[in-house]
């Protein structure tokens, strides 16, 4: 009668089962312990005291048992049935004998401490592994890295070479440490420390597996340097990745932006031509020519006034536009600064601080006005208040006329020495009254100077009016200076530049050298309205700060 193979314990520490002897249709009475599913067993590895066997025994005893047959079954313990030899288990490979072979006895405690304390592991000898273990090819791998992960709770154990190898991470989970107690460390020959996986191996157990046994070709290639931005060089300290370069805020214009401007001033030239060809037709009517006959575009000032231009009119005229020139420049630069590199703030009030840009602007706006004020007392004293105020109702038809003749290129006739003509006259006051003052009112109205506590003030007369009318008429003295430098230059530059730069009635050049001094000092003054420059001065009146 066939006998049964006998397998593990139904009871911890019992015999194996079924007993020895039983047929294969015996009932078993004996009751089944409740058993909660263990994890597949560790391999035996022979420690460091067994005689090394051949490399079919070596493979047979590190083999792994099927995942088939392990899946389901306990967990060997490490108890012995009877003394002097090993309990029994399942086979090391499919269709074999149990494991370990009969007549197997236990390691001796100094050279099986190290495994069977840690995994319950029992070590077979030498005649026994190579009697009954069969013959199992061994690959040959390129490279077999020893399998070797950290972990602190695993102590070392004696490898066949007499080296400690390191125990990690379980393979499965629940397992036990990886790799089994008393696995020798790589030797020499990468040939001969490669041990294959189990073909029933599971999968999760076998991804680490192949992971650490993967062909050199797999490794990548770091020869190349990667393409990206470098942040470190040689010598010096790793630094941080490179900021990209800043965008300009001003957008260059177009190709088809530049088009369209020289398409526009195309067409404003052509537009001036056609007045000029009509303004001129229209001259030259009858009735035209009566009304320039009647209104040659300037008239005889009701009250006489010395003719000629005194010294200290050319000194605040140059004054005037020193200041003007850089009132404007200031201006544009508080209306277009985002992020002020300087701040100016009053000793006696920390809070007020504006910025360094915005007090230059107000700094020349108070000189610009006490220039004004010197300027109109003198007028006033001298009676030369006369020239450029209107004393009579003709001011307006001899105006109209003066500026047809200026359209039409046949200028209207010139005496400034002693008299403006009409347009002249009506665009100095409103320059000088009008103008002047309303810049003044608006700007006062938007500066720090405005008083904060006057709650009702600051209803009647809002920020926002201020605003709305501050900047157009920063227009009106822009276009008012090109106009007014234009006309000098075009209806008698060197006797008009006399007057305002000589203080003689002359064809000279006298007055044209001061002209191109005053434009290289306004030259300088434009460079030099900026931080670097202003600030110290700004620190005599408060404090300059960075932030």
């Amino acid at each position: 009668m066939a006998t049964m193979r006998r397998g593990l314990p139904r009871t911890a520490g019992g015999d194996p089962w079924p007993p020895e002897g039983a047929a294969p249709d015996a009932a078993v009475d004996e009751p089944i312990a409740e058993e909660s599913p263990a994890e597949p067993p560790t391999p035996d590895v022979p420690t460091a005291d067994t005689a090394p066997g051949t490399d079919a025994a070596l493979a047979a005893e590190t083999a792994p048992p099927p995942a088939a047959e392990a899946r389901d079954l306990p967990a060997p313990t490490p108890a012995t049935h009877g003394a002097g030899r090993l309990r029994r288990g399942l086979p090391r490979v499919a269709g074999g004998d149990p494991w370990p072979p009969s007549g197997t006895v236990p390691a001796p405690a100094s050279a099986a401490a190290g495994s069977t304390a840690t995994t319950g592991a029992v070590v077979p000898s030498a005649a026994a592994v190579d009697a009954e273990a069969p013959a199992v090819p061994r690959p040959e791998p390129a490279s077999a890295p020893a399998v070797a992960a950290p972990a602190a709770s695993a102590a070392p154990v004696p490898s066949r070479e007499g080296a400690a190898l390191r125990r990690g991470l379980p393979r499965v989970d629940g397992g036990e440490p990886w790799p089994p107690a008393g696995t020798a460390a790589a030797r020499a020959q990468a040939a001969s420390t490669a041990e294959p996986a189990d073909a029933a191996e599971t999968p999760a157990a076998a991804a680490p597996v192949a992971a650490s046994m993967a062909p050199a070709s797999s490794v990548p290639d770091v020869s190349t340097p990667l393409p990206f931005r470098r942040t470190a060089w040689h010598g010096t300290a790793p630094r941080g990745p490179v900021p990209a370069e800043e965008q300009s805020g001003r957008r260059r214009p177009t190709w088809p932006q530049v088009l369209a401007g020289l398409l526009g001033a195309a067409g404003l030239a052509l537009l001036a031509g056609a007045a000029v060809v009509f303004v001129r037709a229209l001259l030259s009517m009858p009735f035209m020519q009566d009304f320039l006959a009647a209104f040659p575009g300037e008239y005889e000032p009701g009250i006489p006034v010395e003719p000629g231009f005194a010294p200290w009119i050319g000194w605040q005229h140059f004054f005037n536009m020193f200041l003007m020139v850089l009132i404007i420049r200031s201006g544009l630069r508080v209306r277009t600064e985002k992020r002020p590199t300087a701040f100016w703030s009053p000793r006696n009030d920390p809070k007020g601080k504006i910025s360094l840009t915005l007090w230059l602007h107000q700094a020349l706006d108070v000189l610009w006005l006490v220039n004004g004020v010197i300027f109109v007392v003198l007028l006033i004293v001298t009676g030369h208040w006369v020239r450029i105020v209107p004393t009579s109702w003709e001011v307006f038809p001899n105006a109209l006329s003066s500026a047809l003749q200026y359209v039409s290129l046949d200028w209207p006739h010139e005496n400034g020495w002693n008299n403006y003509n009409a347009l002249q006259q009506l665009a100095y006051f409103a320059t000088v009254f009008l103008a002047a003052p309303l810049a003044a009112i608006t700007g006062f109205r938007m500066s720090g100077m405005w008083p904060k506590q006057a709650e009702g003030l600051s209803k009647a007369y809002p920020v926002e009016w201020a605003r709305a009318v501050h900047f157009p008429v920063m227009l009106y003295f822009v276009g008012f200076i090109v106009v007014h430098v234009a006309l000098v230059l075009l209806t008698g530059m060197l006797r008009n530049l006399n007057h305002m730069f000589a203080s003689q009635d002359a064809v000279t050049w006298t007055g044209f050298w001061v002209f191109l001094a005053s434009l290289v000092v306004i030259a300088i003054g434009w460079f030099a309205a900026r931080p670097l420059v202003v600030a110290p001065v700004a620190k005599v009146f408060g404090s300059v700060s960075g932030r």
